[in-house]
């Protein structure tokens, strides 16, 4: 059976969300960030990412992790991609094109949106929005937002899914990356076609399931 080590409140729910597409069963064991609590390393710690027994799983300290059989694996988006190939279906690539084509938005996602998107959610989850440090922080990241989401937005132009007529892991994948900027609904506002995209895809009843277990999931510790 799959273990996905990792709570729901990371990017963890990635891989959550791209197991209720595949309908696999799935274990899940909770890793909690090590940041979000004092002493991590106390002996009433929860198992967290610094925990001595989470490092024998990945000893980089993050989450999520996956175990599948005699594999272990690291990176949330890398585990989409090898989740996709491994139980084929509409989201895996249908040739070895559009295999090439769903790891290239992955890489973009990575290396292109999520720098700037994560700087967003973390200014609001260290409580910082309206302070001018934060303002300015916010501001410096839908900037540095702007070329990859003109970009994105041209793509969409006529288009449903990212990669083919159909919902794919690139879809998915890109999708989390940029939840993480949606608390600045200007930006989506004025690239109306991923507007409409990403409401597509958080229609899905399998991202409704991984929300649905996230929002259970205390947020302070």
């Amino acid at each position: 059976m799959l273990t996905i080590y990792g709570v729901y409140r990371s990017r963890a729910s990635r891989v959550y969300w791209m197991a209720h597409e595949l309908g696999l069963e799935f274990r899940s064991v909770p890793v909690l960030q090590a940041r979000r609590l004092a002493d991590p390393l106390s002996e009433e710690a929860p198992l967290n990412t610094h925990s001595p027994d989470f490092a024998t799983v990945n000893p980089m300290a993050q989450i999520p992790s996956i175990r599948d059989g005699d594999l272990v694996m690291h990176e949330s988006l890398a585990i989409n991609l090898y989740l996709a190939r491994k139980h084929g279906g509409p989201l895996a690539g249908q040739t070895v094109e559009e295999d090439g084509l769903l790891t290239m938005w992955t890489i973009w996602a990575a290396s292109q949106v999520e720098p700037h998107s994560v700087r967003i959610v973390l200014t609001y989850d260290n409580g910082l929005e309206n302070s001018q440090e934060g303002k300015e922080a916010i501001a410096a990241a839908c900037y540095g937002l702007r070329r990859p989401l003109a970009a994105l937005e041209g793509h969409l132009a006529g288009r449903q899914w990212i990669v083919g007529d159909r919902f794919t892991v690139a879809d998915l994948n890109i999708a989390e990356v940029l939840r993480y900027a949606q608390s600045e609904t200007a930006l989506f506002d004025a690239h109306p076609d991923i507007k409409a995209w990403i409401e597509r895809c958080q229609s899905r009843p399998a991202y409704k399931a991984m929300q649905a277990a996230r929002s259970k999931e205390p947020v302070e510790v």
